[in-house]
């Protein structure tokens, strides 16, 4: 009885990996169901409720407006200042406007040219964001990416009708 494999294991409660791997995974689901953007980006959420319109696309519109300010307002900074976190946390709330849409409107080749835009700015602000300290690559890209709101801005109104 005293070899008896029944005596000798003691339940654990802390198995190691397979510990690590099911609390990793819940880590991951809850980024995941809570938006990681409003995690990482809590501002984002505040302009996204300032530009709050009567519909998505009158919301996406209004943060058109705080975008080209911002990037106005960015321009000949340095590093992560006061209108770069504005205008990063204004393109996230974008991001969720985007989610507000009516059917009916994301059907639209308005709406499309619109994601597609949407798609360039991202990459635009990549290469922002890796020059931010950098003065000459910094303007450049927040010159593009003001460009790029304003077709924004055109191809929402399209949408709006």
């Amino acid at each position: 009885m005293n070899d008896s494999k029944c005596h000798m294991q003691s339940p654990k409660v802390w198995k190691g990996p397979q510990f690590c791997l099911v609390h990793l995974t819940l880590i991951i689901a809850l980024f995941l169901s809570a938006g990681c953007s409003y995690l990482f980006y809590p501002r984002a959420d505040e302009f996204l409720d300032k530009a709050k319109g009567a519909t998505g696309v009158e919301t996406m519109l209004n943060l058109t407006t705080m975008l080209e300010a911002s990037a106005k307002a960015a321009h000949g900074g340095q590093g992560y200042d006061a209108p770069l976190n504005d205008l990063h946390n204004q393109f996230h709330a974008l991001e969720g406007a985007f989610c507000q849409v009516t059917k009916e409107q994301a059907s639209t080749p308005a709406y499309t040219k619109a994601v597609v835009i949407n798609k360039e700015m991202w990459a635009i602000f990549r290469q922002l964001w890796k020059h931010r300290s950098d003065q000459p690559g910094r303007d450049v890209a927040l010159d593009l990416f003001a460009k790029r709101v304003q077709e924004l801005r055109e191809a929402l109104g399209a949408v709006k009708g």
